[in-house]
């Protein structure tokens, strides 16, 4: 499947779209190629199916997959994982959800610098995280 993913990049790029993830897998016995897309002003089912129908139109001319499968294109979700500077970017003065070595942290992304995260807890408490010590970070819903 990794052959895939640099040109169903370029084709979903093409459309204005952010190419998140490609996840081919087995669901219920069924084979699916799930596509995840984001864009700076969110997602909506219309997005989806304009991604659809170009990428349907590539895998049907190339037939790079053996077996028989469903496409799928979605969001990259609400809280997806943030994976690099350029979504930590995207992330900032909204809540997320960070895992260091040593603490658990949910707050605002405030600042950012080339190595370091700005947490603001809701009791208005601020940490400073070293991007080097990141399990993991991912979007967090408020509520």
């Amino acid at each position: 499947m990794k052959s895939l993913i640099q040109p169903i990049q370029a084709i979903v790029e093409s459309l204005g779209y952010e190419f998140y993830d490609l996840v081919f897998e087995t669901r219920e016995g069924d084979q699916v190629l799930s596509i995840r897309i984001d864009h700076e002003n969110g997602i909506d089912i219309d997005d989806c199916v304009i991604v659809s129908e170009k990428l349907s139109d590539y895998l049907d001319e190339t037939d790079p997959i053996e077996t028989a499968y469903s496409l799928e294109v979605t969001s990259a979700g609400a809280e997806r994982e943030l994976r690099n500077h350029k979504d930590y970017q995207r992330a900032l003065g909204k809540a997320v959800y960070v895992e260091t070595f040593e603490q658990t942290l949910e707050g605002t992304l405030t600042h950012l610098t080339e190595a370091t995260l700005i947490i603001k807890e809701k009791n208005n408490k601020t940490h400073e995280v070293l991007i080097a010590d990141i399990k993991s970070i991912r979007r967090a819903i408020e509520f």
